[in-house]
């Protein structure tokens, strides 16, 4: 189950052989059932999660009950309430699994242990939380300056491997519309391009 947390891993920092196996040591590995809840609001994130199979997402319901998706995470991503596992504080989001899921999951202490005694995965999760932080940028960019219709023609063509796996009312959740309205964008986009 770690072989694709090492290929991340390479991807980002360059750890010894030893390095390595001693940071995935530090996970535990779970089995989760589609729709199980992996945090609710109010509770503390006590796991930073990286997902070697299957689908998650994560939302926030706003003070009229709507669900708002911040974000989703399937094979090779890394996902958790960032706020409240860094600062242990009741968390305002829910992790829940879209898909039967296997996924590993590193505590808090674990993750300083790491600090501490790997100083490269420091750098790793420094270097993640830059992009994480980019791509959330960019993301409040497009919300501010783009149409709902050019929103869902970037998600279709940055994440078509997420397209396939997700429900419209997931995908209309993450942009901020209702589904009926994203059908109505869908139906629009197919009469343009009636080949597709």
């Amino acid at each position: 189950m770690t072989t694709l947390l090492k290929q991340n891993i390479v991807r980002h920092v360059s750890l010894s052989e030893k390095e390595t196996e001693q940071f995935c040591s530090l996970f535990s590995q779970q089995e989760v059932k589609k729709k199980d809840l992996l945090l609710r609001e109010g509770e503390v994130c006590k796991f930073e999660i990286f997902v070697t199979q299957g689908l998650f997402r994560v939302y926030h319901i706003d003070n009229s009950g709507f669900e708002q998706v911040l974000y989703f995470a399937m094979e090779d991503w890394w996902v958790t309430d960032i706020d409240s596992f860094t600062n242990q504080r009741p968390s305002h989001l829910y992790i829940e699994a879209l898909e039967d899921s296997e996924i590993l999951l590193i505590s808090n202490q674990d993750k300083d242990y790491a600090y501490k005694h790997i100083p490269a995965i420091e750098k790793l999760f420094r270097i993640m939380t830059q992009k994480t932080h980019v791509a959330l940028q960019r993301r409040m960019i497009d919300n501010l300056s783009k149409t709902a219709d050019q929103r869902y023609l970037d998600f279709i063509e940055k994440y078509p491997q997420l397209v396939q796996r997700l429900s419209n009312i997931q995908i209309a959740s993450y942009l901020g519309i209702s589904h009926e309205f994203l059908s109505k964008i869908r139906r629009k986009i197919s009469l343009k391009n009636p080949l597709n």
